[in-house]
């Protein structure tokens, strides 16, 4: 039988001579918005994607124009922890390049949206003078490493956010191709000058996330991603980490041989073996993983196909020792906690709500000018939560009143006011600048939430948390398999309904209806909040009780995402 041939990707790296291809040359092309199409899968490894505004394509097209292209920075954000100087400009950048906005991802990093082909290495430039920088935010390596922000346990976020950014660094491509094309620094001579120690000519097969979670708190959803460590923590002092692989959200309609997948708790190492696990298991996926078939190249495809006691085996080979046994754990939640904290040392924590992780003034909440205000005086750091929000942290007692004082000028005070369900959403950008979006998501989310809350008020559950997300399509970048209602994308105005997931984070949910019609979700959805009002157990989470409910049945594992699905779930709204 003949070997199957590699995807096209594998190629364009291949050719690409670490990264270059010839994307310093596309740049400098003035005739055009856009870059070629290899330069297009390239430029991500930069941290960048080229998009284009489909709002305005029927018009373009009309008047047979171009495309309205421009190209989406990811900035990556280690830990989620930014200085109140990196905030400032980020904030200036995204007026001066982008268009005038700030969105915090559901990986802890910034993104700028709307820059022109002739600003986007003036940005990066900038960003990197802000001692940040947007390499491997995107492509197939390793991304932007992400840790819950836990300000009841700072001591030991201190030593887990160092984790998070020694892995980061660690596992950031080595290439010079990155400050030749955006920081004009001197040219190799040839590529055998280059080297990728970890990552080799051909990089991974795909992208690959890696989290870090401190118990009880899952808000990094530790079982969404291909590689976490769980903190262990005995007697106040962290001694190391369980090691959990092969988790991922992405598949694709119709396609039942793609499927998300919760990851598997496979062993514990001591804190200072934590870099050298974290590379060893990039290594096996770079070594296994599928090169032939994009939508199954992912960590989370090689450990279903081969299992987990597989890849311990051969982790174990790779690191020249063994993991030991998993160390007991608990989750409770995967939120965040809104308001103020203070912890053991006397610093306060802010944690805001930020409404699909858009940052923006809007009429009656000039929200980003209150934070631009804030940083000018903060004297701690900014925390990008897993959940789209914002931790303003490490607030001295001597600047609370004063940080206080601008949230209340500002109208920020209040922004957790809202219902339990709109604070634990999330949704995903979409429409319109999002070239696989199927519907929309961020823009529309917030209207379903405004209508899901009248019903939430009738039957008493405004302060009941619900976990809630939507995307735009099926590759879940806001983890809506995960959550206890979550919506994906299926074509203009409708959505795929899943419910079932696990309160934190810790269980795949199921499909319950196919193809609702945005107008027709709170009629769907209205009799089963009502139900679980009246009829649930003392402390019993809504995902637990769709499943006790018969609604849906739960999903034990990836491969079982597409069974077990009843037949009136494909019946159309």
């Amino acid at each position: 039988m003949s070997e199957k041939k590699l995807s096209a990707n594998e190629g364009i790296k291949t050719r690409s001579n670490y990264l270059r291809g010839t994307i310093a040359e596309g740049l400098a092309d003035l005739s055009t918005g856009s870059l070629s199409e290899d330069d297009q899968q390239l430029i991500k490894f930069h941290g960048s994607y080229q998009q284009d505004d489909r709002d305005l394509r029927p018009d373009r097209r009309k008047h047979r124009l171009e495309k309205a292209y421009s190209f989406m920075l990811r900035i990556r954000v280690p830990g989620g922890v930014s200085t109140p100087h990196q905030w400032l400009e980020t904030d200036r950048m995204a007026d001066a390049y982008a268009n005038g906005t700030i969105k915090l991802t559901t990986r802890q990093a910034f993104q700028l949206h709307g820059i022109i082909k002739t600003n986007l290495k003036r940005t990066i430039k900038e960003i990197n003078d802000a001692a940040m920088d947007t390499i491997a935010a995107c492509g197939d390596v390793n991304r932007n490493v992400m840790c819950n922000p836990n300000p009841f346990l700072s001591s030991v976020h201190e030593e887990v956010i160092k984790a998070a950014r020694d892995i980061s660094t660690h596992l950031t491509p080595q290439t010079g191709a990155y400050h030749e094309i955006w920081l004009d620094g001197e040219k190799v001579k040839s590529s055998e000058e280059d080297e990728e120690p970890i990552y080799g000519k051909t990089y991974l097969p795909r992208k690959f996330k890696i989290t870090i979670a401190v118990p009880p708190s899952n808000d990094v959803d530790i079982f969404a991603n291909d590689l976490s460590f769980i903190a262990i923590v005995e007697e106040g002092r962290l001694v190391g980490y369980n090691v959990a692989v092969g988790g991922g959200m992405g598949m694709t309609h119709g396609n039942e041989a793609t499927f998300p997948r919760i990851a598997d708790v496979i062993g514990y190492c001591p804190a200072d073996k934590v870099v050298d696990v974290a590379e060893k298991v990039v290594l096996v996926q770079r070594d296994f993983g599928d090169r032939t078939d994009r939508k199954h190249s992912r960590l989370k495809y090689t450990i279903q196909d081969r299992s987990p006691e597989w890849f311990l085996s051969e982790l174990n080979k790779y690191l020249g020792y063994d993991l030991e046994p998993v160390r007991p754990y608990e989750f409770k939640d995967n939120g965040d906690r809104y308001g103020w904290v203070e912890d053991e040392r006397g610093n306060f924590h802010y944690t805001l709500f930020v409404q699909g992780g858009r940052v923006l003034d809007t009429p009656g909440y000039p929200m980003r000018t209150g934070l631009r205000e804030i940083a000018k005086i903060h004297d701690g750091d900014f925390r990008l939560t897993a959940n789209q929000n914002l931790q303003i942290a490490n607030i001295s007692a001597k600047k609370r009143a004063e940080v206080e004082a601008l949230l209340e000028k500002y109208g920020m005070h209040q922004s957790h006011e809202r219902s339990a369900l709109r604070l634990a959403s999330i949704a995903c950008v979409s429409l319109p600048t999002c070239a696989l979006a199927l519907a929309e998501a961020e823009r529309y989310l917030p209207d379903v939430l405004t209508t899901l809350e009248e019903t939430l008020e009738d039957v008493g559950l405004r302060h009941d948390s619900i976990t809630i997300r939507m995307t735009g399509c099926p590759n879940g970048c806001g983890r809506p398999f995960i959550s206890e209602i979550g919506f994906v994308g299926r074509g203009p105005d409708r959505y795929n309904l899943y419910l079932g997931g696990g309160h934190a984070g810790q269980r795949l949910s199921k499909l319950y209806r196919q193809d609702v019609a945005a107008e027709d979700i709170q009629a769907v959805l209205a009799p089963i909040l009502k139900r679980y009002a009246t009829e649930r157990n003392e402390g019993e989470h809504f995902g637990d009780f769709v499943i006790r409910a018969g609604y849906v049945q739960a999903t034990v594992q990836g491969d079982d995402f597409h069974k077990n699905i009843k037949d009136e779930a494909y019946l159309s709204s």
